[in-house]
């Protein structure tokens, strides 16, 4: 696990412990100090704590004015024992949202499993982004993350899943990413408006 980094290749375009907008603003990193575990292991130095005590992020790429945010997870999401759903909720999705974030991509390549809980957090960030026309995908999730994710009917709040799996995102830009990813909502959510 210590030799998973996040992504690096769009530090030229933003760095958000160097963002005073974002909510790792002034974060400092060690490349070799190795603090944050998940279980019994070690991550990466690169990878930021927000709280939860196994799931870890990094946010890669920030459009304020387009409104939203690309975010790498690794480690395991469980609501069940951790409720790590209000973690990346209030420390790091509600800083965001404050600052006009409405859109969240999350890739979700190293998420290794999923633990659900009740869904009060997703109803309510569903609910706040919708009303700015924002929405919440899950990029790359794992086969089983995402039939966890689906038994906990959380497709009413999140976009993941079929089409939003298979992005091959590391070798893109950002806006490209992003402009994927607001045409396969859009096409979701008018499929079933209509």
């Amino acid at each position: 696990m210590h030799d998973i980094e996040p992504h690096f290749r769009w530090r030229d375009l933003y760095i958000a412990s160097e963002d005073e907008r974002s909510p790792f603003f002034g974060r400092k990193y060690s490349e070799f100090y190795f603090a944050n575990k998940l279980y019994n292991f070690y991550l990466h130095p690169q990878w930021d704590e927000f709280g939860s005590s196994t799931l870890y992020a990094k946010l890669l790429y920030v459009e304020y004015d387009q409104g939203y945010a690309l975010i790498e997870l690794i480690g395991e999401w469980n609501d069940a024992l951790h409720n790590d759903i209000m973690f990346l909720k209030r420390e790091i999705a509600d800083a965001l949202y404050h600052e006009g974030i409405h859109k969240f991509a999350f890739f979700c390549e190293n998420i290794l499993n999923f633990h659900a809980s009740d869904d009060d957090y997703y109803a309510e960030w569903a609910e706040e982004v919708r009303e700015e026309g924002g929405w919440i995908a899950l990029l790359n999730t794992r086969l089983h993350v995402e039939e966890e994710l689906e038994e906990a009917r959380l497709h009413q709040y999140l976009h993941f899943g079929g089409a939003y799996n298979g992005i091959q995102w590391r070798s893109q830009k950002p806006p490209v990413i992003f402009q994927l990813v607001e045409a396969m909502v859009c096409g979701a959510m008018g499929r079933l408006a209509g």
